[in-house]
């Protein structure tokens, strides 16, 4: 690897449902990121396991020892994953983005099916606000409606409230994409499919590489963020605050009409 410098990563550990010896718990540990043009590149694809510090701290010091001089800005994934933990210690800069989709799978899963539809809209209402006050706000209301006898629902909300919300700070063009990792999701969509179609002629060992040629292919048609000219400003070390660039506790906007 080159002395690459990434602004986003989306991770995920990805069960490809392949039997083999030992096989509980193993994963493709798949990043996906965001370069300084704006161009989406994988980053690293590892065999592994999903829940260990251990394997995505292996991964994260190969990428280290190749050139990677830092961490991106942000990383979003999955809570459920030994990856934040190895990410303290490896590159404790980068802040973490907890990925919605899963969270609002896991909340939905705890409540009885007569409540899901409205709990969604309730938990859209929560990632949809425009501001973080918005989000705050409606954080509080699900939580308040919800707790008393839901709670299981409300806790695995409310340990991840800060890092479900940490794309406030970050361009207001770019939340879609940072919201989820369906950068990987989408992906590994048609990756699944082909080791679906092929499941007699694949193993443990060839995964790696099936995935690695077929995430290849993807990547062609992987479009680039949303906002591209923002990027800059996130590099230039320029705050932002509820998706809005701001200087001196001022929005840009302001500053130069000052």
């Amino acid at each position: 690897m080159s002395k690459s410098r990434y602004v986003y990563w989306w991770v995920d550990g990805i069960h490809t449902g392949l039997r083999s010896e030992n096989s509980d718990g193993q994963c493709v540990q798949v990043i996906i990121g965001v370069r300084p043009d704006e161009r989406k590149e994988r980053v690293a694809i590892g065999d592994g396991y999903r829940e260990s510090k251990a394997s995505w701290q292996e991964l994260l010091l190969d990428l280290k020892s190749r050139g990677l001089q830092g961490g991106p800005l942000l990383a979003v994934g999955d809570g459920a994953m030994g990856f934040w933990a190895a990410l303290e210690e490896v590159f404790p800069a980068t802040r973490g983005q907890r990925c919605w989709f899963h969270k609002m799978g896991t909340v939905l899963n705890a409540l009885p099916k007569s409540q899901q539809g409205k709990a969604k809209a309730d938990l859209q209402a929560i990632w949809m606000a425009a501001t973080r006050a918005d989000a705050y706000a409606a954080f509080d209301s699900f939580v308040t409606v919800y707790a008393a006898k839901y709670p299981k629902a409300t806790e695995t909300l409310k340990k991840d409230r800060e890092s479900l919300l940490a794309y406030y700070d970050f361009p207001a063009e770019h939340w879609q994409h940072l919201r989820t990792t369906n950068a990987i999701e989408s992906t590994f969509a048609t990756v699944r499919h082909r080791t679906t179609r092929t499941r007699n002629c694949v193993s443990r060992p060839t995964f790696p590489g099936l995935a690695f040629k077929l995430i290849e292919e993807a990547e062609k048609t992987w479009r680039r963020v949303n906002g591209p000219e923002k990027i800059q400003l996130l590099l230039e070390g320029i705050a932002f605050r509820d998706g809005e660039p701001v200087q001196d506790n001022r929005p840009v906007q302001q500053k130069l009409a000052a």
